[in-house]
């Protein structure tokens, strides 16, 4: 990493952390309402009239982004690798963030269509539990084909993310050991359902909860690779904590931009995005947050 790189954190985080500042560190870009799965948590793929953003319409998002104090890109959608404006493809927005100054980019996928040869410095990839368990949630044959690509990838920084629900939450031990196991995978992240309006009510309970964050606790000890750090998980087992998810600046594909649609929509209380308790963790100085951040980022 540029020594540039490392003052600009230094100053963002003494800044941020000593004088209130609150400027965005991270940009969530969501590309495109356009999918090609129909997932049980999600309502995208309902829209008759899906939002797509064109090329220049990204680049100026990013360049607000930037303007704002954002280094870091995370682009989404929908589903990214279907996003098409004329000859330009998600790896020229890739492309594009890097010349224009952000630190990393990175693309979320379902892993249905291929993706290898991806321009992005990690790869999400959306994995909702081992088997049978990802495809109750996302289809059939789901799975077969996410294997295949993630197989196929051959991208050094490719990591999974479970979003935890009631018709998976018992198989979450099972889907971390497979990631162990699976040499292309570099680690998962682990979070939960969180009730966004339109889509089935997939929700665990505070109970449940509590269960599965403690068997992750107890598995990221023992040396899984789980990328989320043990001071965020404590936060979110009881979800009651003081949120800076203004560090992360949210812009949809119809060009709102938001901290984070949930706040406006009054389910805080019932958030699963463990993002939420890894920036509060960093902001109380826990050193294993720290690093985990420094893993994944630089």
């Amino acid at each position: 990493m540029k020594l540039s790189q490392i003052f600009y954190l230094a100053t963002w985080f003494l800044g941020a952390r000593l004088l209130g500042r609150k400027r965005p560190l991270q940009t969530v870009l969501f590309i495109s309402d356009q999918c090609n799965l129909t997932c049980k948590h999600c309502s995208v793929y309902a829209r008759k009239e899906p939002h797509v953003m064109t090329y220049e319409e990204v680049r100026e998002e990013l360049a607000y982004a930037y303007s704002q104090g954002s280094r870091f890109v995370d682009f989404e959608g929908g589903e990214v690798m279907i996003w098409r404006d004329g000859d330009y493809r998600v790896n020229d927005l890739i492309d594009l963030a890097h010349a224009m100054g952000f630190f990393s980019a990175t693309i979320t996928t379902n892993a249905q269509l291929p993706f290898a040869g991806s321009h992005a410095d990690t790869i999400w990839v959306s994995l909702d539990g081992y088997g049978k368990y990802h495809e109750m949630v996302r289809g059939e044959g789901t799975f077969a084909r996410l294997e295949k690509h993630i197989a196929e990838c051959g991208h050094p920084r490719l990591h999974v993310n479970m979003v935890v629900n009631k018709y998976n939450w018992e198989a979450v031990a099972d889907t971390i050991k497979y990631v162990r196991e699976n040499p292309a995978i570099r680690s998962i992240s682990i979070n939960f359902y969180t009730p966004f309006p339109d889509a089935e009510n997939l929700m665990i309970t505070r109970e449940q909860r509590r269960e599965v964050i403690d068997t992750v606790i107890r598995m990221k000890r023992e040396g899984y690779p789980i990328m989320n750090s043990v001071s965020g998980l404590k936060l979110m087992r009881e979800n009651r904590f003081k949120r800076r998810c203004w560090v992360t600046n949210f812009i949809y594909a119809d060009h709102k931009r938001a901290n984070c649609v949930g706040e406006e929509l009054g389910i805080c209380d019932d958030c699963g995005l463990c993002m939420a308790g890894e920036m509060t963790a960093v902001f109380t100085f826990r050193p294993d947050t720290i690093l985990a951040g420094m893993k994944l980022r630089l």
